[in-house]
């Protein structure tokens, strides 16, 4: 994450919801430099099978454009702590909403930016909160209640969705080869295979080591069918969010086909964008087409 920046970049870990079961949030903020006028917060959202370590190419760029840049681990991955439940994207969006708009007392509202399960909770940040979101930009994620992700369901290339929402077997299966399956995600659905070295793959395998890690990861996956129903009746009750929204996938993905219509369904307001050279790893395959792309969007919705 760029070391000339090191002193403005810093990593904490908060602490919410004392009187329930303690969950502990991880994240980065860096702020622009000295004496630059802060034009807007982006708030980075990871996927699976990552953690905020997926931005780190991508968080100094966004701040040197006068950003502050907020990437939280999310509940149960990275180093944020393990809760024994509720991985419903309802709930991780929460999480992240505390983190920053009650506990780092954040008044504006920010620009969410959600790859992967990032992006479904991005949408649940936006349909919850719609009044503390400028923009959103999601995407490489079928989001449950969409037809992309009931089309998804049945490709064998996602056998993990159903796989991993089994009970007990999946973490018993992975645990001591955490190495094997996680590769296995790089490899397939990389287009720059090099833009993710060894020791890259070997970070996100000792995240997904920790105590509790994968029933986590696996429980993140076992909510989408409550995620599904409760995306469906948001829609139903409040109708497609104003939210401005930009569909956002890799131009060498299989996602960049079904992404328009698939934002379509929730949003009102909606652009398109692919970052080139890139599969499903955008901020990793092609991290200067990433931020380039993500400026020009936020920028739109940015005040002053």
């Amino acid at each position: 994450m760029d070391g000339n920046r090191s002193s403005l970049l810093v990593q904490r870990a908060i602490s919410l919801n004392p009187d329930l079961e303690q969950v502990r949030i991880n994240y980065v903020d860096c702020l622009p430099a000295p004496g630059q006028q802060q034009r807007g917060i982006i708030i980075l959202i990871h996927g699976f099978p990552q953690t905020s370590y997926q931005f780190r190419h991508v968080i100094t760029p966004l701040s040197r454009a006068d950003y502050r840049v907020i990437a939280p681990d999310y509940r149960g991955a990275g180093q944020s702590s393990k809760p024994s439940s509720d991985f419903t994207k309802a709930t991780m969006a929460k999480d992240i909403f505390t983190l920053v708009h009650e506990r780092l007392n954040v008044t504006s509202p920010v620009h969410l930016v959600g790859h992967d399960i990032g992006g479904m909770i991005a949408h649940a940040y936006a349909v919850q909160y719609p009044l503390h979101v400028a923009s959103i930009t999601w995407g490489e994620c079928p989001l449950p209640g969409t037809a992309s992700y009931d089309k998804d369901k049945t490709l064998v290339q996602q056998f993990h969705f159903l796989f991993q929402a089994v009970p007990d077997l999946p973490v018993a299966l992975v645990t001591g080869r955490e190495s094997i399956y996680i590769k296995h995600f790089f490899d397939k659905i990389s287009y720059n295979t090099g833009a993710i070295s060894d020791a890259d793959v070997e970070h996100y395998v000792t995240a997904y080591s920790q105590p509790g890690a994968l029933r986590c990861a696996f429980a993140v996956y076992a909510a989408f069918e409550e995620d599904k129903a409760q995306n469906l009746r948001w829609l139903a009750e409040k109708g497609k969010s104003s939210v401005p929204a930009l569909a956002f996938s890799g131009a060498k993905s299989r996602h960049a086909e079904e992404a328009e219509g698939m934002v379509r369904e929730m949003y009102q307001d909606v652009e398109v964008a692919l970052v080139e050279e890139s599969g499903h790893y955008l901020a990793e395959e092609n991290p200067t087409d990433f931020v380039e792309k993500v400026l020009g969007f936020v920028a739109k919705h940015t005040l002053g």
